[in-house]
C-alpha cells in the first residue's frame, strides 16, 4: 500500500474531502434514460427517465422498495418519468434558479416535452417525439426542425400526429432512408387502437421542397406486425435500411424472447412487402428487450465515415442496442457476414449489452446517421431530466439531445469506437483562456480565472509527478464513492459548475489504478453529480468506466459545459459521459472553475485551455430560407 505524503497531514480542511451531508457514498450509476430511434440523419425519441436507485459500478444487485409505475410503462415502452423523485421533498425551486437550467446551445423543443437526423438539400433535419401539451410523456406526435450546421436550429411545424388506428396510441421511433434516386422513405413504430407495436411507412408530399414540410403516411399501413412468437408490445425501433448485393434493402427492428434481446431482420424491394430473415441479425441472452437498434459500418483505415450499405475487408460493423431493462446503450463492433445477414461480434466478452457503452452517464436511445455532405457519421444521444416531474412542469419543458458526435472506429486500440463532437461546435467560442503546468499538490483545489463558467469548452491534459517514488500499482480502483474517495493516485480533474464555497460542485475526474509492461495506464474516468445541487429532489448519481490510456498518450479530457448539461469525453473520445445538474447557488455569475487534486502521494501538472461559447439561434417557423 503506498505510503501517506506527511505534508497531508498539515493540509486545510477543504469541502472537496468531506462526502456529501446527508447523503452515503454511491458506487457508480450506470445510467437509465430515454428511449430514442433516428432516422439516417433523423432521430425520434422516446423518454425514459433515470432510475434513481443506484445500480454500483460492479453491477451489485441493489434492493428498492416498491414504488409507483413510472408514465409510459403500462403503455409497452420505457418509463418517461422517475417516481422515487416523487417521495423526495420537493425543492423550492425559482424562477432564477429554473430559467438557468435551459440549456444555451443543445438543442431541445421551444416547450413542453421532448425525446430524434436526415441532410437533404443543403439541410439538417431532425424529428423528434414530442409532447404539444405538456412537460411530460404523452400524446407523442414528431416535432420537426431544420439546421445549416447541426447547432443553430429553426422549429418547423410538427411532422406526424397520431390520427390513424395505426398510431393513434402513439407516433413513435423511425429512421429514414435516403435512396439513390433521391426518393426519402421513413419507417416508424406506431403504437395502434389497441397498443400493438406495428411498423408504418411514411414519405414526404413534395421532394422539391427542401424543408420537407409536408408528410403522407401510407394509405395501407401497418407495412409489418409481429411476428409469430414476438409479443405485441416487444417490436419496435426500425432501422436505416441498407442494400445487399441481391439488391434487397435490409432493416431491422429491436425485440427479445423471454429475457433474450434481439434484433429481427426483414428484406424488402418496395419497403412495402418484406420478407423475415430465418435468422436473427443477433441474439444475446439475458439482456431483455432491445430498443433503438443502430447498424451500421465503419472504416478500419480510413478517416471518413461510410454509407450504410458499405461492406468490405476494410470495414467492420457496429451493432448497437437501447436495453429497456437498465436504460444504457451498449455496441459492439464485429463482422457482418452478408450472405446469411448475421453479425459476429470480434469479442464475445464484449457483446452487445455486457460491453462497452455509448456513453456511460445519462444518455440513451440514440442513432446515428450518415452525413453525405462531409462524409461522416454522426451520432444524437437522448438526455432526459433528473430533477422531478414538478420541476419540469413548473419550467415547462423536459429533455434534450447531445451535441452531435462524429463516430470513427479507433485505430489505436483497435477495440473501440471514438465519439467527438462535431466540429461546428467551435463556431461558437468566444474568448479563450490558457493555463500552462499548473501544479496541483495533494488535498487542494485552485480556481481558474476565466470569468463565467456555465458556457464552455476545456481542454485539460495531466501530468504526473510520483511523490511517493514507488510507481503506480495494481490496484483495482474504479469511481469508488466519488471525488471524495481517495488514494494514492487520485482522484484528480476538474470541478465545473461550482460556487466560491464549493458547497455545490461536479468533478469531472480521472482515478488512476495501474500500468501494463508497455507503460499503458489503466484508469477509471468518472463524474459525480453527488455534490451538484443541494435540491433534494434531483437524481445525483457517480458515473464511469474504465478508460485506456496509451503509453504514447497523457492524460487528457474535453468538457462541454452548457448550463444543466456536461459532456465529458476522455482520451479522443473513447470514453463520454453526459451528466445533468441542478445547482441551486453556483448559477448565473456564481458558478466557478477549478482543478483539484484529491489524490495523497502524486502532484498534478495540468495544461489547459478553454473557451467560453457563444449561445446558438433556435428560431420558430416561418423564418428566412437563406439563413
Amino acid at each position: 500500500m503506498a505510503a501517506m505524503n506527511p505534508d497531508l497531514e498539515h493540509a486545510p480542511q477543504i469541502p472537496l474531502l468531506n462526502p456529501p451531508t446527508g447523503e452515503s457514498g454511491r458506487r457508480t450509476q450506470k445510467g437509465t434514460l430515454v428511449f430514442i430511434v433516428s432516422i439516417v440523419f433523423l432521430l425520434s425519441f422516446i423518454i425514459i427517465n433515470l432510475q434513481s436507485h443506484e445500480p454500483s459500478f460492479e453491477n451489485n444487485i441493489t434492493t428498492v422498495p416498491l414504488l409507483p409505475i413510472a408514465r409510459g410503462v403500462a403503455e409497452g415502452v420505457s418509463a418517461k418519468s422517475n417516481p422515487y423523485l416523487s417521495q423526495k421533498a420537493s425543492y423550492n425551486w425559482t424562477n432564477a434558479m429554473l430559467s438557468w437550467q435551459r440549456t444555451a446551445f443543445h438543442f431541445q423543443p421551444q416547450r413542453n416535452w421532448m425525446n430524434g437526423p436526415l441532410f437533404y438539400m443543403g439541410w439538417y433535419h431532425i424529428f423528434y417525439q414530442y409532447n404539444p401539451d405538456s412537460a411530460v410523456w404523452g400524446n407523442i406526435t414528431w416535432g420537426h426542425a431544420v439546421s445549416r450546421d447541426l447547432i443553430h436550429w429553426l422549429y418547423l411545424p410538427i411532422a406526424l400526429v397520431p390520427d390513424k388506428w395505426f398510431d393513434i396510441s402513439g407516433v413513435w421511433s423511425g429512421s429514414a432512408t435516403l435512396l439513390p434516386d433521391g426518393k426519402i422513405l421513413m419507417l416508424y413504430t406506431g403504437n395502434t387502437d389497441r397498443n400493438v407495436q406495428v411498423q408504418n411507412l411514411a414519405y414526404p408530399a413534395n421532394l422539391s421542397d427542401p424543408l420537407l414540410l409536408d408528410w403522407v403516411k401510407y394509405a395501407n399501413n401497418p407495412v409489418l406486425v409481429p411476428p409469430p412468437g414476438i409479443g405485441p408490445k416487444d417490436f419496435r425501433d426500425p432501422t436505416t435500411a441498407w442494400i445487399g448485393p441481391d439488391e434487397k434493402w435490409r432493416i431491422t427492428i429491436g425485440s427479445k424472447l423471454n429475457k433474450t434481446g434481439l434484433s429481427l431482420l426483414y428484406k424488402t424491394q418496395d419497403f412495402i412487402h418484406y420478407e423475415q430473415s430465418d435468422r436473427y441479425l443477433h441474439q444475446v441472452p439475458g439482456t431483455g428487450m432491445w430498443e433503438c437498434v443502430d447498424f451500421y459500418p465503419v472504416s478500419v483505415n480510413g478517416p471518413n465515415g461510410l454509407d450504410t450499405s458499405e461492406n468490405g475487408p476494410d470495414v467492420k460493423h457496429v451493432l448497437k442496442a437501447s436495453l429497456d431493462d437498465t436504460k444504457v446503450d451498449h455496441y459492439a463492433i464485429g463482422t457482418y457476414f452478408i450472405e446469411n445477414d448475421t453479425w459476429v461480434p470480434d469479442n464475445p466478452n464484449e457483446d452487445v449489452g455486457i460491453g462497452l457503452k455509448l456513453d456511460y452517464g445519462r444518455y440513451y436511445a440514440s442513432k446515428t446517421f450518415y452525413d453525405q455532405q462531409k462524409q461522416r457519421r454522426i451520432l444524437w444521444g437522448w438526455i432526459n431530466e433528473s430533477d422531478s416531474e414538478t420541476a419540469d412542469l413548473k419550467k415547462g419543458w423536459a429533455s434534450l439531445q447531445t451535441i452531435p458526435r462524429t463516430v470513427v472506429f479507433d485505430k489505436k486500440t483497435r477495440t473501440n469506437l471514438l465519439h467527438w463532437p462535431v466540429e461546428e461546435v467551435e463556431s461558437l467560442r468566444l474568448s479563450n483562456s490558457e493555463f500552462e503546468g499548473v501544479v496541483v499538490k495533494p488535498g487542494s483545489v485552485v480556481p481558474l480565472d476565466i470569468g463565467p463558467a456555465t458556457q464552455l469548452d476545456i481542454f485539460a491534459e495531466f501530468e504526473i509527478e510520483d511523490l511517493a517514488s514507488k510507481g503506480i500499482g495494481k490496484d483495482n480502483v474504479d469511481c469508488g464513492n466519488g471525488a471524495v474517495d481517495r488514494s494514492a493516485f487520485g482522484p484528480f480533474g476538474i470541478l465545473a459548475i461550482a460556487d466560491d464555497q464549493l458547497s455545490e460542485l461536479t468533478p469531472i475526474y480521472f482515478h488512476l489504478s495501474s500500468t501494463t509492461k508497455d507503460g499503458s495506464l489503466t484508469t477509471s474516468f468518472c463524474v459525480d453529480e453527488t455534490r451538484s445541487s443541494k435540491a433534494p429532489d434531483v437524481s445525483k448519481l457517480i458515473f464511469g468506466s474504465k478508460a485506456p490510456v496509451l503509453s504514447d498518450e497523457k492524460l487528457s479530457m474535453r468538457v462541454l459545459v452548457d448550463h444543466s448539461i456536461i459532456e465529458s469525453f476522455a482520451q479522443g473520445g473513447r470514453t463520454v459521459i453526459t451528466s445533468r445538474v441542478y445547482p441551486t447557488e453556483a448559477i448565473y455569475g456564481a458558478a466557478r472553475l477549478f482543478l483539484f487534486n484529491n489524490a495523497t502521494d502524486i502532484n498534478i501538472k495540468a495544461s489547459l485551455k478553454i473557451w467560453q461559447l457563444n449561445s446558438a439561434f433556435i428560431r420558430p417557423f416561418p423564418f428566412d430560407q437563406k439563413l
